[in-house]
Parts: C-alpha cells; structure tokens; sequence
C-alpha cells in the first residue's frame, strides 16, 4: 500500500532509547495495563512526561513557527459539543494563542510533530516503549504520528473521530473525554465513515440524546488515555490551560478497515446497502482487496 510509511522506515533507529533512558515514559505498570487493553478498550495509564522542556509553552510557540500552516488548526476555545464543520479562526497568530493559551479562550492543535527533528526522536522513543505490545496484537507499527493540543480553559474540541490508534499524554492541566462505542453507527453512521475516508470533515453530528451514553474519561498531568480507532468522542477542557500529546500510529487493521469503507462507499452508488466493516480482531481484507485494487486501476480516487 503506498501510503503506508511503516514505523521502521522513518531512518531513525530508537530500538535503545529506552533502554538508555534513566526512567521509561510507561512504567512497568502502565505496560501491562495497555498490553491488557490494547486495541479496542478505553483505558487510562500513568506516565512521567510533564517535565519535558520540548513540551513547555516557549518550546511549543517555536515548534508552531517551524511547521509549515498546514500543520497548524487553531480556532475559539468555547465551541458547543457539535459544530457544522471547521470553527472560525480567532485572529491571533498561533505564537500568541500559544504563549497567552491562559488568557487567549482558544484551541489549537500542531500536527505531525515529527516532521521536526526533535519531536520526531521524541514520538518515536515513547512508541518504542509500547511497539512489542502494539505489534502482538495488530502487527506492524505503521505510520507513528505525533499531535500537540493546547488549550485555554473550559475549552471544547467537538464530537469527532479519527483513524489512528491513539495515546493522549496530559502534560499540564485537565480534561475530560467522553467516549462512545467505536463501529457503532448510532453514534457514527456508515455513510458518514464513507465520507470521511474519501476526504470528508471527521466532525460528526451531536445529538443530545448521547450526553448520558458515553463514558468519561477524567485525566490530570501524568496520566494518558488510550482511545480506540474511529471511537466517537468530544473533550472538555478543566479549569485551567492545558496542554496534551497525542502519539499516533496505524496497523494494517486500521487501513484495512478504512479501505473497506471505501469499497461500502462505491457500492451506495450502484444502489446496494453494504455490511459496515466488522471490528478487530475481524479481519475486513476481502473488501479492502478489493477497493485497492480499483484505486490501481484508477476507476476510484
């Protein structure tokens, strides 16, 4: 699969980071929690990141200036649960709603950190404590990933999903995430999955009958919480700015899962009513065969 770049193809070799480091980031407890978990139940770890000086608020302002504005989204921090696409921007550049995020009322997000040296050695030493536990479960590490949110209180990101297995480290402040069941279309329905996977919004429509449906997820600087592939969910910023990292990675699940939905969406168009992908371990590879071998051929985009 093309775009596939897998963990071991970025030239870096961080198999002895850990090793050489005098404290892993997961300590032996949190290992064993995610190893238990790890790929399709919520679940919170500890971790001892917070102290990092890449992740104090100058560093990030700095880390803002070195990626190029497509990797930076920043918008009013006090949105409702669900928005109609992307929020309006606040007018601020993205070092000053950094460098103020106390007093700004705002919500930013750096994407692909790893396009910077440094925060690239510093999502792949963190995954490489957690990759033997990842690849027995669902193979290969594919495509690492790294994404810095910071955030004024009280702050909302809406209800979306994403398509990455991910671990969300607090590193300053608080929050709470409200889950829903991944693969349920009641939260998500299979038309809106088809869309995204095409270059659709990943924001999903709120209906406030969910509120009481979903689980919480309260986490605090030094905990880190584990969120399922394509889970539903919103979070709520606590009463103070907080900062958090999300590490990321794909398996060939997760893109198996995406191209079958894929395969789902060309089927609608010839009137059929497709089965929804199932969910791990369920295998959905005759579906994604089938739809990567219609985008080599050029009959999909």
């Amino acid at each position: 699969m093309d775009s596939i770049q897998n963990f071991t193809d970025t030239g870096n070799d961080n198999d002895d980071l850990c090793e050489d480091a005098a404290m892993p980031v997961f300590d032996f407890e949190a290992r064993q929690t995610f190893m238990t978990h790890y790929p399709e139940v919520p679940h919170i770890l500890s971790h001892n990141l917070e102290q990092n000086a890449l992740l104090s608020l100058d560093s990030l302002a700095r880390l803002a200036s070195d990626l190029p504005t497509s990797s930076i989204e920043y918008n009013q921090g006090d949105l409702p649960i669900g928005v109609d696409g992307k929020p309006d921007p606040t007018g601020l550049s993205i070092e000053e709603t950094i460098r103020h995020i106390a007093t700004s009322n705002s919500w930013a997000v750096l994407k692909n950190i790893e396009q910077v040296p440094e925060y690239q050695e510093l999502l792949l030493s963190l995954l490489s404590e957690l990759q033997a536990h990842i690849e027995a479960a669902t193979g290969a590490m594919l495509r690492p990933q790294g994404f810095i949110f910071i955030s004024s209180p009280n702050a909302v990101t809406p209800y979306h999903f994403d398509p990455e297995h991910n671990i969300l480290l607090q590193l300053k402040g608080s929050k709470v995430m409200t889950q829903f069941p991944a693969g349920d279309a009641r939260y998500a329905p299979d038309n809106v999955h088809e869309s995204y996977h095409s270059g659709g919004a990943r924001e999903l429509q709120w209906d406030e009958a969910f509120a009481a449906e979903g689980i919480k997820f309260a986490i605090a600087a030094g905990e880190a919480l584990f969120v399922p592939v394509m889970a539903p969910h919103f979070v709520r910023n606590g009463p103070e700015s907080s900062v958090s990292l999300s590490i990321t990675w794909r398996s060939e699940w997760s893109f198996a899962e995406a191209d079958a939905r894929g395969l789902n969406r060309v089927m609608r168009r010839f009137g059929l009513t497709p089965a929804a992908p199932k969910r791990w371990p369920a295998t959905n590879t005759t579906k994604a065969y089938a739809y990567r071998a219609l985008r080599k051929a050029r009959l999909v985009g």
